[in-house]
């Protein structure tokens, strides 16, 4: 095709413009150049393309937007890339090569590759606190094994340095991290901060080769610790600090996430408990075999706590055999994404750009309600209370059907203590002194 004039070229933009067509058109320039304009380009805007042969492959390489770039500078560009060519080198490598190049060495890290991305996208985040949780899983697991790292040279070893301490033990947390990795190196690539080539982090026959597929290490963890195990958790010490900050919160959601926690009730029980099933003089509540996962009555001892609890519940909903946390339509069970939506924005309400969320498990991951029932556990272990008496707690089923046969009793009065002790844990101040924990620790030992 004949090269075009400026004149021919504006008189096709501006009919383009006239009478869109809703697709990607291209205007031919002569000897591979084309311009690119698409149904996104404001009116009389496109970019150039060069189509060039490098290694017996054809490719196109980018040389500005129009009119920025106008037809004359546009064809110089594509007679120097033509040459490049001809001579076997590549043009649109030997570009971004120059350009790394010339970049101030502070942008070509890792790091700041990582933070150049998360700027650019920041417009296509789905709300702030997801923006926020990317740039915190870099924080948490890739920079502090590659930040500094020269982008332009990240390779596989780099990139497995990062993934194998995590990839079997949170496989789910592994797999984002491998594809934020990628993102990052796509990005430098892109923008000629590092040479176009193969991705190191690429995973389709690459580092599946080195590495076990995510979907069947999510198997295996499940299987070894158990379905409903698997929860991100609270480190029992920051439990004081956590419910600190929840009584700051207002709502039904906050009511029944504290009343939860300070019974080591599953979050469903809590939201499906009405007020028939509660003793107040008697300080318990027995919850029916239906509501329970094991389908046996539970009785729970309630602490002077878990009682205030309803107590501030009756100033916003009451009435007998009505649900205690109903949600936000009358007669409606409270919803479990209610409580998760209320954990995570706890975590991640307020952050600055790049901040870690607040409440995390030590894997880093922000935790969720369920996840409370772990951090009980590990407290009464901690702090010398019997195994049985955690698990009857937590309604646990024992596995082992002799011991099961002599676990019948709900031990219900010889827990009570123990939930008292883990609500006045939990209710403390957050700067508690351990040294006062392990007095009363050693104590109990001592008269068991």
């Amino acid at each position: 095709m004949a090269d075009i004039s400026v004149k021919a070229l504006k008189a096709r933009l501006k009919a383009l413009a006239e009478n869109p067509p809703g697709k990607v058109v291209r205007i031919m320039a002569g000897g591979g150049l084309h311009l690119l304009v698409k149904p996104t380009h404001e009116a009389g805007a496109g970019v150039w393309v060069l189509r060039v042969t490098v290694a017996g492959k054809r490719r196109d390489m980018s040389l500005g937007a129009f009119p920025l770039v106008g037809l004359a500078d546009a064809r110089l560009a594509a007679e120097d890339a033509r040459r490049l060519a001809i001579k076997g080198a590549d043009p649109i490598a030997a570009r971004a090569e120059k350009k790394a190049a010339a970049a101030p060495a502070i942008t070509t890290t890792f790091e700041a590759a990582a933070e150049a991305l998360h700027r650019a996208k920041a417009p296509e985040w789905k709300n702030p606190k997801h923006g926020a949780q990317w740039l915190a899983t870099m924080k948490a697991h890739v920079f502090p094994k590659i930040g500094v790292r020269h982008v332009a040279k990240v390779d596989t070893d780099d990139v497995l340095r990062v993934l194998q301490p995590i990839w079997t033990k949170t496989p789910e947390t592994a797999s984002r991290v491998r594809g934020r990795i990628e993102s990052v190196l796509n990005y430098a690539a892109a923008t000629g901060l590092r040479p176009r080539g193969p991705n190191p982090a690429t995973w389709r026959g690459h580092l599946s080769e080195a590495l076990g597929a995510p979907s069947k290490l999510k198997a295996v963890v499940r299987r070894e610790k158990g379905k409903g195990e698997n929860h991100p958790s609270l480190p029992w010490k920051n439990m004081p600090a956590f419910l600190a900050a929840l009584e700051g919160r207002k709502g039904m959601a906050a009511l029944a996430l504290r009343f939860s926690i300070l019974t080591g009730a599953r979050t469903g029980e809590v939201r499906g408990m009405t007020w028939g099933e509660v003793s107040e003089s008697d300080a318990i509540w027995v919850v029916p075999p239906a509501r329970m996962k094991a389908g046996k009555v539970h009785f729970v001892p309630l602490s002077p706590a878990a009682l205030a609890v309803l107590t501030e519940v009756k100033k916003l909903a009451a009435g007998k055999d009505s649900l205690v946390f109903p949600g936000q339509r009358s007669g409606k069970v409270l919803s479990d994404m209610t409580l998760s939506m209320l954990v995570r924005g706890m975590a991640t309400d307020g952050l600055a750009d790049g901040e870690l969320p607040r409440w995390r498990d030590p894997e880093g991951q922000v935790v969720v309600p369920h996840g409370f029932r772990a951090t009980f556990k590990a407290w009464s272990l901690n702090q010398g209370w019997a195994d049985h008496l955690s698990e009857k707690a937590l309604a646990h089923t024992d596995k082992d059907k002799v011991r099961a046969a002599y676990a019948r009793e709900p031990l219900t009065e010889e827990r009570r203590p123990m939930m008292e002790a883990w609500a006045a844990w939990c209710t403390r101040s957050a700067l508690a002194s351990v040294a006062s924990l392990a007095a009363e620790k050693a104590k109990r030992m001592a008269s068991a």
